[in-house]
């Protein structure tokens, strides 16, 4: 089969039967055409076929030279997967990413912030701005219930369920899960919808969306990242601050003050426990509370 036909069928795979998120697919497509690339492979004559494990490898080589472990596990990931399908679908019968193994990467432990710089970034908010409004409930609303940027940026007016102070959040792979609504963000949108947004000129494709720019139209992942970027700066955080620090710290303040893993797991939207364990090593003050409370000798 040719290339293109098989990144067709691939991209399809991903989708349809995996359910993956749009930028998962794009990165999963980015390991392929890498290597394409590359060789300079013509994804419309030649035939998947006649890549082999020396080619691979060659090509992994050269990339490790300038990219960091992380970089290239997630290359080799992406190529393992594709390939597999192939010998999955039977369009090929060997697999040249066989031999090939990824290099071992460490758990890198996330930044985040204390409570009182979260209070600095929200007092950073200038509020007479045209969009101040919007921005604190959009920090509010990451914090306060933990959201990944794009199931921000893709949350709709009817998500928002206020008398049961509860979000309908839709994750990766288009997955669904319902997230507590916390107090501050709850208070935050209300203002936002009530007095702000309804007085914007909201493009007819985009009405039920919650948060919008100038425009009336969905915010972008990159403006959301600029927005807490420059809040960060303005509150004069030294840490290296994103969209993700806030949603770190949501997880990481809510063990601090006794949240089970499997809960904070749930509201994470993690599919294993495995990823909310990452928690407990960021905090040592709670792993002494437990054993303070648990061990038979305890003193």
């Amino acid at each position: 089969m040719i290339w293109k036909s098989a990144i067709k069928k691939y991209e399809n795979y991903l989708k349809i039967e995996r359910g993956l998120s749009k930028n998962s697919i794009t990165n999963y497509l980015f390991d392929i055409n890498s290597i394409i690339k590359y060789y300079k492979i013509d994804i419309d004559i030649m035939n998947t076929k006649d890549i082999d494990s020396d080619q691979i490898q060659s090509f992994i080589y050269e990339e490790a030279k300038y990219k960091s472990s992380h970089s290239m596990a997630r290359r080799i990931s992406g190529l393992k997967s594709f390939f597999n399908y192939l010998i999955f679908e039977k369009i090929r019968s060997d697999d040249p990413t066989d031999l090939i193994e990824a290099p071992k990467i460490g758990r890198k432990l996330p930044e985040v912030l204390s409570i009182s710089e979260v209070e600095k970034i929200l007092t950073a908010i200038d509020l007479s701005h045209a969009q101040g409004q919007r921005n604190k409930a959009i920090v509010e609303t990451l914090y306060g219930s933990g959201l990944r940027v794009s199931e921000l940026i893709n949350l709709n007016l009817s998500n928002l369920f206020f008398k049961e102070d509860i979000i309908k959040v839709i994750g990766k792979g288009n997955k669904q899960r319902l997230v507590p609504m916390g107090e501050y963000a709850k208070k935050q949108i209300q203002i936002y919808i009530d007095c702000f947004r309804s007085k914007n000129k909201i493009h007819p494709s985009y009405e039920d969306v919650l948060f919008l720019n100038q425009n009336g139209k969905r915010l972008t992942r990159a403006m959301i990242f600029t927005i807490i970027k420059k809040y960060s700066l303005e509150a004069k955080i030294l840490k290296k601050v994103s969209p993700h620090t806030l949603r770190h710290s949501f997880a990481t303040h809510l063990l601090e003050n006794g949240a089970d893993l499997r809960t904070i797991q749930v509201m994470m939207g993690h599919e294993s426990i495995t990823t909310t364990e990452i928690y407990t090593h960021m905090d040592t003050k709670y792993l002494k509370s437990v054993m303070k409370n648990f061990h038979p000798r305890k003193s």
